[in-house]
């Protein structure tokens, strides 16, 4: 239960699940929360919850795209909690799907800028933070998909997500000699909005749940649990690495 005592986290994409789910546990394990979420009423609507079961945290909203919001993000950070341990930047979209010459110049943009520019824009200014502090966690979310597996029509989320990888084993190598470690979380099917959106039939969802091993897609919590792990001191040797947490979906061909 105090897994994260004494930590100060952020979480981006709190207001629903993955990060939702995230939130709570970090609550649970003793974690002060900073939560950011582009939709104001479900993320104050968590934060209430978190503090009526005796949490610290401070919810606010904006678009992680945008680069005064990162730095806004961080310095309300400071100003309430004093430091920066943890960030877990798991703000995300799909985005656009279809064939690449049938894809805009700006729904490309948009994925690209949503799910990797809002990610370097967070390290630029959630890094000075940890290393005023001694150190921390950086923790992005990405996929499998562009990583084990091609899937067609999702060529924008593919890249961006794998650049992501690639962003995360870099600064791995360049703060490691700080203490700070950097590693990128990489989900399998997780029951969420999301995955509603990629596979809204049953059919379709069925589907999804026999290309993963286990026959199913995880629950958010699942997730969270192994984002807990990478902002606990149990995964203090772990950094560079792309976690794959997908049921099986990189392995199996059945």
């Amino acid at each position: 239960m105090n897994t994260l005592k004494n930590k100060v986290v952020i979480i981006t994409g709190a207001s629903a699940g993955i990060g939702r789910a995230t939130a709570r546990l970090f609550a649970r394990e003793g974690a002060s929360l900073v939560l950011a979420a582009r939709r104001e009423p479900e993320l104050q609507a968590l934060a209430n919850l978190i503090t009526e079961e005796g949490g610290q945290v401070l919810a606010i909203a904006g678009d992680i795209g945008e680069e005064a919001f990162a730095k806004t993000l961080v310095e309300q950070t400071l100003a309430k909690f004093g430091r920066l341990d943890v960030a877990f930047n798991n703000a995300g979209i799909l985005g656009a799907r279809g064939p690449v010459p049938e894809m805009s110049l700006h729904d490309w943009n948009q994925v690209i800028a949503t799910n990797l520019t809002s990610a370097f824009l967070a390290a630029k200014y959630q890094l000075p933070a940890m290393l005023a502090g001694g150190g921390g966690s950086l923790i992005f979310t990405s996929t499998f998909v562009g990583y084990t597996a091609g899937m067609p029509g999702m060529s924008a989320y593919a890249a961006s997500k794998a650049g992501l990888i690639g962003l995360t084993q870099v600064l791995a190598c360049e703060y490691g000699s700080h203490n700070i470690r950097v590693n990128a979380l990489l989900p399998g099917g997780t029951d969420t909005a999301a995955a509603q959106e990629f596979a809204p039939t049953p059919e379709e969802r069925q589907f999804v749940c026999s290309l993963h091993a286990l026959k199913r897609i995880a629950k958010p919590e699942e997730i969270a649990q192994s984002a807990l792990y990478l902002a606990s001191d149990a995964s203090s040797f772990t950094t560079g690495s792309a976690m794959l947490v997908d049921g099986g979906v990189s392995i199996n061909r059945v």
